[in-house]
């Protein structure tokens, strides 16, 4: 019968939206435990599991490692390639209005992008793609979708060329022939122009590969083909021979041509440009050495090779010639240039990155016209330059909000859905750059993810002098690296967690102001040797004293660079020195107080595992791998500074002792790992150096091995050089004690063991006292344990709703003084006492570790519900939000997989296998936020937002903005007549006619293979639906103008009536008066 009724329970408390009803029994995931409840828990949950479904939304940053540029003059939109296959578009709104403003796309293939292409009149988008393969996407609908591909399987492909306005895409490959690819069909041609048949008969070298493709502007029937190796060939598409043949002693990288089609010119390795006129063809027309110097001996000095040229012409000044490359040899180190040559003016700009692409924007897409160049787009490797070339010194677009989020490597994020309506403007006005001046007149023509500020934490300290290397002994990385951030929208307080064991908080002030940043010292140390067994104890009574090595705190500010033991140890030694005089801030975040770490006895301080920051207490909590401190930072004081072992006391469950003083101080030679939340640790000891971690699978390894050896009940399982690490820290309101009736300030600290321990507070409540009188603060012995590292707690009130910390409103400090209006403390509390005379007393904890997630019944300490999230892998990270008008528990695992429970049952309600944890940088950068949001860095210069919500994913295609717009084709000028009888293009060029399969045939099936699109039957569709679309036009005009017709029909019947009947009526009228004389009328 017990057995019954557990099923019973448990089929209850799983079942969708029902009622949780008092717990029983039970230790099965998502049921209740066998704990007495003092009372009924009536919650109604709303959640199913139809409410959650994972997507991706938008991405943002610098694309990782570009590799291809690309724009489409008509629709005004830029396309840039990366090697991971990603291709990122923006618009571009240079001399014209925002076409979608603020829309950012990313389509995803692989392997990487070598070229892009784009087809404005299909709205489509043509990559080559580093594996040989060619895709078309489809860009009329919101989400694009690759409609067809084509897989070359026996060469390589090199260039690519796409003339305006055609259908038909030149493919130029390594071995040097060049094939032709019908783009609507993306079926190859049996047309090829062979490399054998490009070069004369007697050449007895290859040729290499093709490394350009364009057609003459003169005449759209000839192809020019420039080989590797400095053999240029006009083709003659439709004799299907050579007109003329170049072969020049340098290698080539590009070509470009005049409008007029009678000069093109040409980049070599060398660092010469040649420009070539086609009346003589024999020799270079002009052969030039931009960069190059002319050496004593009367030789040209060595250049690098220009990589690529632009040749633009203008209507009322000298044409441009743009190109990247070419300097000399003579210095080393030299940045990127980019050069612009205008007349006899020559400009170069230096770039801070290598650059990948560039291409010069003009007012016509057709090659055949005036150019009228009027910005160059300069893709880096890191960075993407617009240059204004409408203004004589040729300034640079400045970017309001740049994209450079990898100016350093991001070491962690924080995402904030829900955010004070005023803090966004305020921000943007702070952070927004002042107008500097050698920038262009005009505005930044892309529109991206916006920056609103930017905080630099090395300003707060002293630069480090040589010699005083305390910082870098500490760490190999920048010794100001950030590794975790704590933000309270509501009080603007800010604080960051830096490598070198320190912290530090700002408050936000509109106004600048003179200051002097308070510094305090905090000396927290325990070595792993202190912590002995029970067995150890037995065996060496001498150690059996109950004293206790407990960390002490320090106040004074950071001692000189030589302090140390007499025997040279570093002891009582910050790794930063605080600035220690007046300093001038700017309005924005400005820093109050920095807290720092110790060395001690030749230790480092341990890199700090957790922060949590509560304005309304005015308190701020850190912890490591040796323990807790906790800071008044209204007073700028320490109230309590503990080794972890200390804050168990008596209920320490595993008895553990501490041996005092230290008997031995040698250092050990291997690494001890101490595990956090979600990245490593590296405890050293003296002459070893800490690191952020990098290596994913030496730290999972470490990971494992240390929760299977740290996981287990019994005393003698603890490994004797595992510390037991801080791992999450919150304020709250809540209950310290069993006996608590009120709620009251308390701190939950989360171990890496699994421990959890509350520590009550006793706050005054008045403002002057809170300034005067102590914060106390002592571990009142309650502990509670679950599986894993602790990751996160949560709280709710009896009905189910999220219970908030309490926080400050925001004042500025620095404001002037107004004796109406006194600047007083303004806390908003969020305590579960609102809903009591609905649910009683007590409130709900969730507590989340690695592997488990428990809820509580507050003050009792009763575990209500217990679920095992995960047993093949472990949770990185974890967090408590709202998402449609309820809350969830949300989980990312190392296995890649999403979950979300619903709360306070802890009924599995998503699990989604998303994204295999392959580098660490996802795993210290993923985080939850309420409405159903995450985000994440999927690469060094990315940031992934992705959505869980049902409802979100069925109104994203909704807010998604149109790619392509219907845009009319500017029309071409017209030539007049002496110009094109005597200019050329005296005939139009049918490409269907030469590249059709009833002139050229089928291609070789084995020289490249068709694939189906990845969007399947929904591109298949929207093809077919535009299809469609234009056939149910053409046939509604059809009716219309039948319509029409029919009308003009009948006007003309009833017209040719009235016509007969008048002609019968004259004819009467004169029959009748015919014998009439002219008296008679």
């Amino acid at each position: 019968m017990k057995k019954f009724r557990k099923v019973l329970d448990g089929l209850t408390t799983s079942s969708p939206g029902g009622n949780i009803g008092s717990p029983s029994c039970g230790s099965a995931a998502g049921t209740p435990t066998a704990a007495p409840t003092p009372k009924e828990i009536d919650i109604q949950e709303t959640l199913v599991s139809e409410n959650f479904q994972l997507c991706k939304t938008v991405r943002h940053g610098f694309p990782y490692q570009p590799t291809a540029l690309a724009f489409d003059p008509v629709q005004k939109i830029l396309a840039i390639g990366s090697r991971s296959g990603g291709i990122r578009m923006y618009p571009l709104l240079i001399f014209s209005l925002p076409l979608f403003s603020g829309l950012e796309t990313h389509l995803k293939i692989l392997p990487g992008v070598l070229t892009i292409n784009t087809v404005h009149y299909l709205g489509a988008l043509v990559t080559a793609c580093a594996d040989d393969t060619l895709h078309l996407w489809n860009l009329r609908q919101r989400r694009p979708a690759i409609l067809h591909s084509l897989k070359f399987n026996r060469e390589r492909i090199t260039f690519c060329h796409l003339p305006f306005q055609s259908k038909w895409l030149y493919v130029g490959t390594e071995r040097g022939n060049t094939h032709i690819v019908n783009i609507e069909s993306f079926i190859l041609s049996g047309y090829v122009i062979m490399w054998n048949k490009a070069i004369e008969l007697s050449t007895k070298t290859h040729p290499g590969p093709v490394v350009h493709l364009s057609d003459s502007p003169k005449d759209e029937g000839k192809l020019l083909i420039g080989f590797e190796s400095g053999t240029i060939v006009q083709w003659d598409l439709r004799g299907k021979k050579a007109d003329f043949r170049i072969y020049y002693d340098e290698a080539i990288h590009s070509v470009s041509w005049h409008h007029e089609g009678k000069q093109f010119m040409c980049s070599h390795s060398d660092g010469s440009l040649t420009l070539w006129n086609l009346r003589n063809t024999s020799k270079p027309f002009q052969v030039t050495f931009p960069h190059g110097k002319i050496q004593k001996d009367g030789r040209k000095e060595s250049c690098k090779p220009i990589l690529k040229v632009e040749y633009k012409t203008s209507r009322n000044s000298e044409p441009f010639v743009i190109f990247s490359g070419g300097l000399s040899y003579d210095k080393a180190g030299r940045r990127p240039t980019l050069t612009i040559m205008h007349g006899k003016a020559i400009t170069v700009l230096e770039m801070d990155h290598p650059i990948v692409e560039f291409m010069a924007l003009c007012e016509t897409p057709y090659n055949n016209e005036v150019q009228e160049p009027y910005a160059v787009v300069v893709l880096l490797e890191k960075d993407l330059i617009v240059v204004d070339l409408t203004q004589s010194n040729f300034p640079v677009f400045e970017n309001p909000y740049p994209m450079d989020i990898h100016e350093s490597p991001v070491t962690c994020t924080a995402y904030f859905a829900d955010c004070p309506p005023d803090i966004i403007p305020i921000l943007y006005s702070i952070g927004a750059k002042h107008k500097k001046t050698g920038y262009s007149q005009k505005e930044w023509p892309i529109i991206t993810l916006q920056m609103l500020y930017k905080l630099k934490t090395s300003k707060v300290f002293e630069k480090p002098k040589q010699g005083e290397g305390r910082a870098a002994e500490l760490v190999e990385e920048d010794p100001f690296a950030v590794q975790m951030v704590s933000w309270c929208p509501q009080s603007r307080i800010f604080c960051v967690v830096g490598i070198s064991a320190h912290v530090i908080l700002y408050r936000f002030s509109k106004y600048d102001a003179n200051t002097q940043i308070v510094s305090l010292e905090v000396r927290l140390q325990c070595e792993s040797e202190d912590v002995i067994t029970p067995s150890e104890n037995e065996n060496n009574p001498c150690f059996s004293e109950s004293g206790s090595h407990s960390p002490q705190p320090h106040h004074q500010h950071a001692a000189s660079p030589g302090s140390g033991t007499p025997d040279g140890i570093k002891d009582s030694i910050p790794c930063l020195k605080v600035k220690d005089r007046m300093v001038r801030v700017p309005p924005g975040y400005q820093a109050d107080l920095v807290i720092q770490l110790l060395w001690v006895d030749g230790d480092p301080p341990q890199q700090i595992t957790s922060l949590d920051i509560n304005s309304a207490y005015g308190l701020l909590a850190f912890g490591n791998c040796n323990g807790l401190a906790v800071v008044d930072y209204l007073q700028k004081t320490i109230l309590l500074c503990m080794s972890t072992l200390d804050l168990y006391g008596a209920a320490d469950p595993y008895q553990r002792l501490t041996r005092s003083p230290r008997r031995n101080r040698q250092s050990t030679s291997g690494i001890n790992w101490c595990f956090v939340s979600y990245s490593f640790v590296s405890v050293k000891g003296p002459g070893r150096k800490l690191s952020l971690p990098t290596d994913l699978k030496t730290d999972l390894e470490s990971r494992e091995n240390s929760f299977s050896r740290s996981r287990s009940s019994s005393v003698s399982s603890i490994d004797r050089d595992t510390k037991e690490a801080i791992t999450t820290l919150q304020f709250g309101e809540s209950y310290g004690r069993k006996s608590d009736v009120l709620p009251t300030p308390c701190l939950w600290v989360g171990t890496s063991l699994g421990m959890v321990l509350l520590i009550p507070i006793s706050i005054p409540t008045d403002q002057e006292e809170r300034m005067e009188e102590p914060v106390t603060i002592g571990p009142s012995g309650a502990v509670l344990m679950l599986k894993g590292s602790v990751l996160r707690f949560g709280f709710l009130d009896c009905m189910g709703a999220l219970i908030q910390s309490p926080c400050e409103v925001w004042r500025d400090l620095n404001a002037p003084e107004d004796p109406d209006r006194p600047r007083r403390r303004k806390l908003v509390h969020f305590s579960p006492s609102s809903s009591q005379d609905a649910c009683g007393e007590g409130h709900l904890a969730v507590l989340c570790s690695e592997r488990q997630a428990k809820v509580f019944l507050m003050p009792s300490q009763s575990c209500l519900f217990v679920h095992n999230i995960t047993e093949s892998s472990f949770v990185l990270r974890a967090d408590v939000i709202s998402v449609c008008n309820s809350v969830c528990l949300a989980c990312f695992c190392a296995n890649g997989h999403v979950m979300t429970l619903s709360l306070p049952s802890l009924r599995p309600l998503m699990d989604c296998s998303y994204l295999p944890l392959t580098d660490m940088r996802i795993a210290r950068t993923f985080f939850f936020t309420n409405g159903g949001q995450a985000l994440y860095l999927s690469s060094p210069t990315e940031i992934q937002r992705i959505t869980y919500s049902q409802e979100m994913c069925d109104n994203l295609q909704e807010m998604l903005g149109e790619l392509f717009t219907p845009i009319e084709t500017p029309e071409a000028q017209n030539r007049g007549f002496l110009k094109g009888f005597f200019g050329g293009n005296a005939h139009t060029f049918d490409r269907e006619e030469l590249f059709g399969e009833a002139a050229a045939g089928k291609a070789s099936r084995s020289l490249a293979q068709h694939i189906p699109g990845q969007a399947g039957v929904e591109g298949m569709k929207v093809a077919a639906s535009g299809a469609v679309g234009e056939l149910a036009r053409a046939r509604i005009a059809l009716d219309e103008r039948g319509q029409r017709l029919g009308e003009l029909e009948e006007r003309t019947a009833l017209m040719m009536t009235s016509a007969e009947t008048f002609s019968k009526h004259a004819h009467e009228l004169m029959l009748k008066c015919k014998d009439k004389k002219w008296y008679q009328f």
